[in-house]
């Protein structure tokens, strides 16, 4: 596949770099995407007075102003995660759609291990994974 790494955050709509269990590590971004209506830059959220609004509801345009709601426009994005599986430690590359799920109870993006088929999730704030009693 051969996923190009960020090269700084100002280019990343999420970024994350985190272990998974004992053995397993994974770093995973999702870019910023091209205004549909001008493709001339890439949108973000609102700036009102000089700072970005941080809990805005929809991603605008700042150069033509085209404005797109929030769930909309993140589910029309893809994550790059570069990982090592906690599992079978095979070293992988996944391209998952930016669209959280419950997984073992906590709001995560689930990709599959090419090398185990192990179901592995980056969770949302670092939480972790109800256990199986």
């Amino acid at each position: 596949m051969g996923l190009v790494e960020p090269e700084s955050m100002d280019q990343c709509l999420y970024f994350s770099n985190r272990t998974l269990g004992e053995l397993g590590k994974a770093k995973a971004w999702v870019y910023k995407k091209q205004c549909p209506k001008c493709g001339k830059v890439k949108m973000g959220k609102p700036v009102e007075k000089g700072k970005v609004k941080i809990r805005a509801k929809e991603y605008v345009c700042p150069e033509c102003g085209f404005v797109e709601d929030k769930k909309e426009h993140e589910e029309s994005l893809n994550m790059e995660i570069k990982y090592v599986c906690p599992k079978c430690e095979h070293e992988g590359e996944a391209d998952v759609p930016y669209i959280r799920k419950t997984f073992q109870g906590v709001k995560s993006i689930v990709f599959v291990c090419g090398g185990c088929g192990e179901k592995l999730a980056i969770t949302k704030k670092m939480k972790e994974p109800k256990k199986k009693k």
